[in-house]
C-alpha cells in the first residue's frame, strides 16, 4: 500500500509547528519560533495570517518538500462554535467564524485558515480535527447556578481524545466501551470525564475553571473577583490577563515554565514547593470530581502533557487517586501525530469528515 502524504499545522501564540507524515511515519518536523517584535506588529491575531502562511510555505520549500505531493492537510482547530468530536472539512462558514473569533481570538484560529489556503495551492482539501471547542457535555453539567451563566466545553480535546484511544488500543479495548478520566497537564490544565467515547464533563480550561496551571488562575473566589473588577485598579484587559496568561505559576513564581519550578523545588525553594503541591492537589481534587461524574465506575485515569514528565508531580496525584482506578502516565503531547492520524483515517476511509454549520 502506498504511503499517504499528510501536512499538519499547529499555530501557537509564539510559534507555528508544521509536520509532514508519510502515513504513520514522520518525514519532516519544524517548530517555527516567532520573535515577539514580529508578532507584536499585528494588532489582531487574524492579521498574522499572511505572515505565518508565507513562513510555512518557505519552510516546506527549503526542506525540498513538493507541496503538490501533499494529499491532505489537517490543522489544529480554533475557537469556533461548539461541535461534536471529529474531523471537519474547512468551509466558508468555518473560515468566517475563525476570522471573527466567534468564541474568542486564539492563535489556533489561524490553523484552518492557513490550511485552506495551502490546500488551494496543492489541489487537496483542508480539515481540522478535535478542536478545543469539542462539546459532548451532558445537559446537567452545563448548569452553573445562575441562568446568566452557562458552563461551556473548552479543553485539550485533540490530545485527550488521542491519548484515550491510544490507551484503549494498548489494552485491547474500544475507546467507545470505556470510562476514562483524562488529565492534560500543560500551559493549561483540563480534566475530562470520558464516558463510552464522549467527554460528558470537563473543566473550562481556557479562562477560569478548574485547577490553576502554569499560566492560568483556574477557579477563583467569585465575590473577590467581582470586587476586584470594580475596584478601579485594573482594566478589563488586565483582569482577563490575570486569569489567563499571568495567573498560576506566573503570578506566584514569576515563570510559566513548569520545569524551572521543578528545579527550584529540587533546590530547596519552599515557596515553589508549596505552589507546585497546590497545583497537584487541585488536579487530584478535579479527578475526584470527575470520578463522581462517572458514578465511580472508572476503567483508568490517564495523565498526559508536558508536566507529566515531573515524576514527583504525577506520583503525588497517583497517591491520592489510585484507589479510584489504575493510573496510566503518557508524558508529553504529540498533537502533530494526532492530527496526522486523523488525516490518515480520512484518506483510508475509516472515518467520514463532518460538515461545519
Amino acid at each position: 500500500m502506498s504511503k499517504k502524504t499528510i501536512l499538519t499545522i499547529n499555530p501557537g501564540s509564539t510559534s507555528t509547528k508544521i509536520a509532514v507524515y508519510q502515513s504513520n511515519d514522520l518525514a519532516f518536523l519544524k517548530n517555527i519560533k516567532h520573535a515577539s517584535e514580529d508578532i507584536d506588529q499585528f494588532e489582531r491575531i487574524p492579521d498574522q495570517y499572511e505572515y505565518r502562511k508565507n513562513i510555512i510555505i518557505r519552510e516546506l520549500d527549503e526542506a525540498r518538500i513538493d507541496v503538490k505531493s501533499i494529499q491532505i492537510i489537517v490543522a489544529r482547530g480554533g475557537l469556533i462554535k461548539p461541535i461534536p468530536s471529529g474531523v471537519y472539512e474547512v468551509n466558508d462558514r468555518m473560515k468566517e467564524d475563525l476570522r471573527t473569533g466567534i468564541l474568542g481570538q486564539h492563535a489556533s484560529n489561524l490553523g484552518g485558515l492557513i490550511a485552506d489556503e495551502i490546500a488551494r495551492i496543492t489541489g487537496t482539501k483542508a480539515y481540522i480535527a478535535d478542536p478545543v471547542v469539542v462539546d459532548e457535555m451532558q445537559d446537567v453539567a452545563r448548569i452553573t447556578g445562575h441562568p446568566n451563566f452557562k458552563r461551556v466545553s473548552v479543553f485539550h480535546a485533540l490530545n485527550q481524545k488521542a491519548i484515550a484511544r491510544l490507551h484503549a488500543l494498548a489494552t485491547g479495548k474500544k475507546y467507545e466501551d470505556m470510562n476514562l478520566i483524562v488529565v492534560h497537564l500543560g500551559g493549561g490544565i483540563s480534566v475530562g470525564a470520558h464516558k463510552k467515547g464522549r467527554v460528558i464533563d470537563v473543566n473550562q480550561a481556557l479562562d477560569g475553571e478548574g485547577p490553576f496551571s502554569p499560566e492560568r488562575s483556574g477557579t477563583l473566589p467569585a465575590g473577590d473577583l467581582v470586587r476586584m473588577c470594580f475596584s478601579g485598579q485594573y482594566t478589563q484587559k488586565e483582569m482577563l490577563k490575570m486569569i489567563t496568561g499571568k495567573g498560576g505559576f506566573v503570578a506566584y513564581l514569576g515563570t510559566n515554565n513548569a520545569y524551572d519550578v521543578e528545579q527550584r523545588v529540587n533546590g530547596g525553594d519552599e515557596q515553589a514547593a508549596l505552589i507546585q503541591e497546590a497545583m497537584a492537589y487541585q488536579v487530584a481534587k478535579e479527578i475526584g470530581a470527575m470520578a463522581v461524574v462517572l458514578d465511580c465506575a472508572v476503567d483508568a485515569i490517564l495523565i498526559t502533557g508536558g508536566i507529566a514528565y515531573n515524576k514527583w508531580f504525577v506520583n503525588y496525584i497517583k497517591q491520592k487517586v489510585q484507589h479510584i482506578a489504575a493510573v496510566g502516565i503518557y508524558p508529553g503531547e504529540d498533537e502533530m501525530r494526532a492530527l496526522a492520524l486523523n488525516g490518515l483515517m480520512v484518506l483510508e476511509g475509516e472515518i467520514q469528515p463532518l460538515e461545519y454549520n
